[in-house]
Protein backbone atom coordinates (compact mmCIF):
# COMPACT_ATOMS: atom_id res chain seq x y z
CA UNK A 1 0.00 0.00 0.00
CA UNK A 2 2.79 2.39 0.91
CA UNK A 3 4.46 1.65 -2.45
CA UNK A 4 1.25 2.53 -4.35
CA UNK A 5 0.80 5.67 -2.28
CA UNK A 6 4.38 6.71 -3.00
CA UNK A 7 3.81 6.07 -6.72
CA UNK A 8 0.72 8.27 -6.70
CA UNK A 9 2.64 11.06 -4.98
CA UNK A 10 5.40 10.81 -7.59
CA UNK A 11 2.84 11.00 -10.40
CA UNK A 12 1.14 13.96 -8.76
CA UNK A 13 4.41 15.86 -8.31
CA UNK A 14 5.40 14.98 -11.87
CA UNK A 15 2.05 16.29 -13.14
CA UNK A 16 2.37 19.54 -11.18
CA UNK A 17 5.84 20.22 -12.53
CA UNK A 18 4.71 19.33 -16.05
CA UNK A 19 1.84 21.83 -15.84
CA UNK A 20 4.12 24.54 -14.44
CA UNK A 21 6.76 23.85 -17.08
CA UNK A 22 4.23 23.85 -19.90
CA UNK A 23 2.42 26.97 -18.72
CA UNK A 24 4.94 29.28 -20.36
CA UNK A 25 4.54 27.54 -23.72
CA UNK A 26 0.75 27.56 -23.39
CA UNK A 27 0.64 31.28 -22.56
CA UNK A 28 3.03 32.09 -25.41
CA UNK A 29 0.90 30.09 -27.83
CA UNK A 30 -2.28 31.85 -26.69
CA UNK A 31 -0.64 35.27 -27.14
CA UNK A 32 0.46 34.28 -30.64
CA UNK A 33 -3.04 33.08 -31.55
CA UNK A 34 -4.57 36.28 -30.16
CA UNK A 35 -2.20 38.39 -32.28
CA UNK A 36 -3.13 36.35 -35.35
CA UNK A 37 -6.87 36.69 -34.74
CA UNK A 38 -6.69 40.44 -34.16
CA UNK A 39 -4.00 41.22 -36.74
CA UNK A 40 -4.94 39.21 -39.82
CA UNK A 41 -8.12 41.20 -40.70
CA UNK A 42 -5.93 44.14 -41.82
CA UNK A 43 -4.79 42.03 -44.77
CA UNK A 44 -8.29 42.24 -46.19
CA UNK A 45 -7.54 45.96 -46.64
CA UNK A 46 -3.85 45.91 -47.58
CA UNK A 47 -1.64 43.15 -48.97
CA UNK A 48 1.11 41.61 -46.83
CA UNK A 49 3.72 42.99 -49.22
CA UNK A 50 2.39 46.55 -49.07
CA UNK A 51 2.02 46.29 -45.31
CA UNK A 52 5.58 45.13 -44.65
CA UNK A 53 7.36 47.04 -47.44
CA UNK A 54 5.17 50.15 -47.65
CA UNK A 55 6.97 53.39 -46.78
CA UNK A 56 3.94 55.42 -45.67
CA UNK A 57 2.25 55.07 -42.28
CA UNK A 58 -0.81 57.35 -42.22
CA UNK A 59 -3.58 55.20 -40.68
CA UNK A 60 -5.89 58.11 -39.86
CA UNK A 61 -6.04 59.75 -43.30
CA UNK A 62 -9.15 59.67 -45.48
CA UNK A 63 -7.20 57.28 -47.70
CA UNK A 64 -5.07 55.57 -45.05
CA UNK A 65 -1.65 54.06 -45.68
CA UNK A 66 -0.50 51.08 -43.62
CA UNK A 67 3.14 50.67 -44.62
CA UNK A 68 5.32 49.68 -41.66
CA UNK A 69 8.75 49.67 -43.33
CA UNK A 70 9.70 52.93 -41.51
CA UNK A 71 8.75 51.32 -38.20
CA UNK A 72 10.77 48.18 -38.97
CA UNK A 73 13.73 50.30 -40.08
CA UNK A 74 13.47 52.38 -36.90
CA UNK A 75 13.44 49.29 -34.68
CA UNK A 76 16.31 47.65 -36.58
CA UNK A 77 18.41 50.82 -36.53
CA UNK A 78 17.94 51.48 -32.83
CA UNK A 79 18.62 47.86 -31.85
CA UNK A 80 21.69 47.55 -34.10
CA UNK A 81 23.23 50.82 -32.90
CA UNK A 82 22.51 50.14 -29.23
CA UNK A 83 23.94 46.62 -29.58
CA UNK A 84 27.12 48.01 -31.15
CA UNK A 85 27.53 50.17 -28.03
CA UNK A 86 26.31 47.77 -25.35
CA UNK A 87 28.01 44.50 -26.31
CA UNK A 88 31.65 45.71 -26.20
CA UNK A 89 31.04 47.85 -23.10
CA UNK A 90 29.22 45.06 -21.29
CA UNK A 91 31.68 42.28 -22.11
CA UNK A 92 34.80 44.38 -21.42
CA UNK A 93 33.30 45.57 -18.14
CA UNK A 94 32.65 41.94 -17.20
CA UNK A 95 36.25 40.97 -18.01
CA UNK A 96 37.51 43.86 -15.90
CA UNK A 97 35.33 42.93 -12.92
CA UNK A 98 36.09 39.21 -13.07
CA UNK A 99 39.79 39.21 -13.95
CA UNK A 100 41.39 42.60 -13.41
CA UNK A 101 39.62 44.58 -10.71
CA UNK A 102 40.71 44.29 -7.08
CA UNK A 103 38.19 42.27 -5.00
CA UNK A 104 37.30 45.40 -3.01
CA UNK A 105 36.69 47.33 -6.24
CA UNK A 106 34.57 44.49 -7.56
CA UNK A 107 32.56 44.41 -4.34
CA UNK A 108 31.68 48.09 -4.85
CA UNK A 109 31.10 48.17 -8.63
CA UNK A 110 29.06 44.95 -8.96
CA UNK A 111 26.16 46.14 -6.74
CA UNK A 112 26.14 49.50 -8.53
CA UNK A 113 25.83 47.74 -11.91
CA UNK A 114 22.95 45.64 -10.59
CA UNK A 115 21.32 48.74 -9.13
CA UNK A 116 21.44 50.47 -12.54
CA UNK A 117 19.84 47.36 -14.05
CA UNK A 118 16.83 47.88 -11.80
CA UNK A 119 16.21 51.53 -12.73
CA UNK A 120 12.67 52.19 -14.04
CA UNK A 121 12.65 52.69 -17.79
CA UNK A 122 10.64 55.90 -17.47
CA UNK A 123 13.48 57.41 -15.41
CA UNK A 124 15.99 56.48 -18.11
CA UNK A 125 13.70 57.95 -20.77
CA UNK A 126 13.26 61.15 -18.78
CA UNK A 127 17.05 61.45 -18.43
CA UNK A 128 17.38 61.03 -22.20
CA UNK A 129 14.81 63.79 -22.81
CA UNK A 130 16.06 66.33 -20.28
CA UNK A 131 19.84 65.78 -20.28
CA UNK A 132 21.01 63.82 -23.33
CA UNK A 133 18.72 65.39 -25.97
CA UNK A 134 19.82 69.03 -25.36
CA UNK A 135 23.45 67.87 -25.15
CA UNK A 136 23.28 66.09 -28.52
CA UNK A 137 21.41 68.99 -30.09
CA UNK A 138 24.09 71.45 -29.04
CA UNK A 139 27.07 69.17 -29.65
CA UNK A 140 26.12 68.12 -33.20
CA UNK A 141 24.08 71.22 -34.13
CA UNK A 142 20.89 69.22 -34.68
CA UNK A 143 17.30 70.30 -35.13
CA UNK A 144 16.28 67.96 -32.33
CA UNK A 145 18.08 65.76 -29.84
CA UNK A 146 15.23 63.26 -29.84
CA UNK A 147 16.48 60.84 -32.46
CA UNK A 148 17.76 57.34 -33.16
CA UNK A 149 21.19 58.04 -31.64
CA UNK A 150 19.67 59.24 -28.37
CA UNK A 151 17.39 56.19 -28.17
CA UNK A 152 20.34 53.90 -28.90
CA UNK A 153 22.39 55.44 -26.10
CA UNK A 154 19.57 54.98 -23.62
CA UNK A 155 18.92 51.38 -24.71
CA UNK A 156 22.64 50.63 -24.48
CA UNK A 157 22.62 52.13 -20.98
CA UNK A 158 19.83 49.67 -20.11
CA UNK A 159 21.47 46.65 -21.76
CA UNK A 160 25.03 47.09 -20.44
CA UNK A 161 24.23 46.14 -16.81
CA UNK A 162 22.47 42.94 -17.95
CA UNK A 163 25.34 41.94 -20.22
CA UNK A 164 27.96 42.89 -17.62
CA UNK A 165 26.34 41.10 -14.70
CA UNK A 166 25.65 37.78 -16.45
CA UNK A 167 28.94 37.78 -18.40
CA UNK A 168 30.91 38.52 -15.23
CA UNK A 169 29.29 35.57 -13.47
CA UNK A 170 30.09 33.33 -16.46
CA UNK A 171 33.74 34.44 -16.57
CA UNK A 172 34.12 34.22 -12.80
CA UNK A 173 32.81 30.65 -12.81
CA UNK A 174 35.55 29.34 -15.15
CA UNK A 175 37.53 26.73 -13.15
CA UNK A 176 40.58 28.25 -11.53
CA UNK A 177 42.82 25.35 -12.58
CA UNK A 178 42.38 26.32 -16.25
CA UNK A 179 43.74 29.79 -15.61
CA UNK A 180 46.57 28.51 -13.43
CA UNK A 181 47.48 25.81 -15.97
CA UNK A 182 47.62 28.35 -18.79
CA UNK A 183 49.86 30.72 -16.84
CA UNK A 184 52.05 27.82 -15.67
CA UNK A 185 52.70 27.01 -19.33
CA UNK A 186 54.07 30.53 -19.84
CA UNK A 187 51.01 32.43 -21.09
CA UNK A 188 50.55 35.99 -19.87
CA UNK A 189 47.43 37.11 -18.03
CA UNK A 190 46.02 38.75 -21.18
CA UNK A 191 46.77 35.66 -23.31
CA UNK A 192 45.03 33.50 -20.70
CA UNK A 193 41.98 35.76 -20.78
CA UNK A 194 41.82 35.80 -24.60
CA UNK A 195 42.61 32.15 -25.30
CA UNK A 196 41.31 30.25 -22.30
CA UNK A 197 38.86 32.15 -20.10
CA UNK A 198 36.74 33.82 -22.78
CA UNK A 199 36.34 30.66 -24.93
CA UNK A 200 35.43 28.67 -21.80
CA UNK A 201 32.78 31.20 -20.77
CA UNK A 202 31.48 31.94 -24.26
CA UNK A 203 28.13 30.24 -23.69
CA UNK A 204 27.41 32.43 -20.66
CA UNK A 205 28.57 35.56 -22.47
CA UNK A 206 26.33 34.69 -25.43
CA UNK A 207 23.36 34.29 -23.09
CA UNK A 208 24.13 37.67 -21.55
CA UNK A 209 24.30 39.33 -24.96
CA UNK A 210 21.01 37.71 -26.02
CA UNK A 211 19.22 38.90 -22.89
CA UNK A 212 20.65 42.41 -23.27
CA UNK A 213 19.62 42.72 -26.92
CA UNK A 214 16.21 41.15 -26.23
CA UNK A 215 15.58 43.89 -23.67
CA UNK A 216 16.43 46.50 -26.31
CA UNK A 217 14.15 44.89 -28.94
CA UNK A 218 11.06 44.94 -26.78
CA UNK A 219 11.64 48.20 -24.89
CA UNK A 220 8.76 50.64 -25.27
CA UNK A 221 8.89 53.55 -22.84
CA UNK A 222 12.43 54.74 -23.58
CA UNK A 223 12.05 54.75 -27.37
CA UNK A 224 8.61 56.33 -27.05
CA UNK A 225 10.15 59.22 -25.09
CA UNK A 226 13.47 59.84 -26.85
CA UNK A 227 13.38 58.38 -30.39
CA UNK A 228 11.57 61.37 -31.89
CA UNK A 229 8.35 59.63 -32.96
CA UNK A 230 8.70 60.18 -36.73
CA UNK A 231 7.45 57.27 -38.87
CA UNK A 232 10.13 57.63 -41.54
CA UNK A 233 13.00 55.53 -42.87
CA UNK A 234 16.11 57.04 -41.24
CA UNK A 235 18.91 58.26 -43.48
CA UNK A 236 21.18 59.17 -40.57
CA UNK A 237 21.66 58.07 -36.97
CA UNK A 238 20.52 61.58 -36.01
CA UNK A 239 17.11 61.24 -37.68
CA UNK A 240 14.01 60.84 -35.49
CA UNK A 241 12.44 57.39 -35.75
CA UNK A 242 9.45 55.49 -34.41
CA UNK A 243 10.22 51.84 -33.57
CA UNK A 244 7.41 49.31 -33.60
CA UNK A 245 6.89 49.03 -29.80
CA UNK A 246 6.69 52.82 -29.47
CA UNK A 247 4.18 53.04 -32.31
CA UNK A 248 1.88 50.46 -30.71
CA UNK A 249 2.08 52.18 -27.32
CA UNK A 250 1.50 55.66 -28.78
CA UNK A 251 -1.54 54.78 -30.89
CA UNK A 252 -3.34 51.83 -29.32
CA UNK A 253 -5.13 53.92 -26.69
CA UNK A 254 -6.75 56.17 -29.31
CA UNK A 255 -7.96 53.78 -31.99
CA UNK A 256 -11.60 52.66 -32.40
CA UNK A 257 -12.11 49.07 -31.31
CA UNK A 258 -11.86 46.56 -34.19
CA UNK A 259 -11.16 49.30 -36.75
CA UNK A 260 -8.61 48.84 -39.56
CA UNK A 261 -6.14 50.93 -37.56
CA UNK A 262 -6.72 48.68 -34.55
CA UNK A 263 -6.04 45.53 -36.60
CA UNK A 264 -2.96 47.15 -38.16
CA UNK A 265 -1.46 47.75 -34.72
CA UNK A 266 -2.02 44.12 -33.78
CA UNK A 267 -0.41 43.09 -37.07
CA UNK A 268 2.63 45.20 -36.09
CA UNK A 269 2.67 43.31 -32.80
CA UNK A 270 2.58 40.06 -34.77
CA UNK A 271 5.55 41.17 -36.89
CA UNK A 272 7.44 42.17 -33.74
CA UNK A 273 6.60 38.81 -32.17
CA UNK A 274 7.91 36.92 -35.22
CA UNK A 275 11.12 38.99 -35.35
CA UNK A 276 11.74 38.40 -31.65
CA UNK A 277 11.03 34.67 -31.98
CA UNK A 278 13.45 34.34 -34.92
CA UNK A 279 16.08 36.30 -33.02
CA UNK A 280 15.71 33.99 -30.02
CA UNK A 281 15.99 30.92 -32.26
CA UNK A 282 19.20 32.27 -33.80
CA UNK A 283 20.56 33.21 -30.38
CA UNK A 284 19.72 29.75 -29.03
CA UNK A 285 21.55 28.14 -31.95
CA UNK A 286 24.64 30.31 -31.46
CA UNK A 287 24.58 29.74 -27.71
CA UNK A 288 24.48 25.98 -28.25
CA UNK A 289 27.44 26.18 -30.60
CA UNK A 290 29.37 28.21 -28.04
CA UNK A 291 28.55 25.63 -25.37
CA UNK A 292 30.15 22.99 -27.56
CA UNK A 293 33.19 25.20 -28.04
CA UNK A 294 33.40 25.74 -24.28
CA UNK A 295 33.09 22.01 -23.62
CA UNK A 296 35.86 21.31 -26.13
CA UNK A 297 38.04 23.89 -24.37
CA UNK A 298 37.38 22.25 -20.99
Amino acid sequence: MSFISSQKKDLFVHGVFLIVGASGIIILTLIFLFLILEGLPIFDVVSVRDFVLGKEWYPTDINPDYGILPLIAGSAGVVALSSAMAIPLGVFSAIYLAEIAHPKTRAVIKPIVELIEGLPTVVIGFFGMVVVAPLLQELFDLGTGLNMFNASIMLAFMAVPTITSISEDAIYSVPRHMKEGSMALGATHWETIARVIIPASLAGISTAVVLGIARAIGETMVVLMVAGGAAMVPESIFDPVRPMPANIAAEMGNVPFRSDHYHALFAIGLVLFVFTFLFNLLASYLSERHKQVGAATL
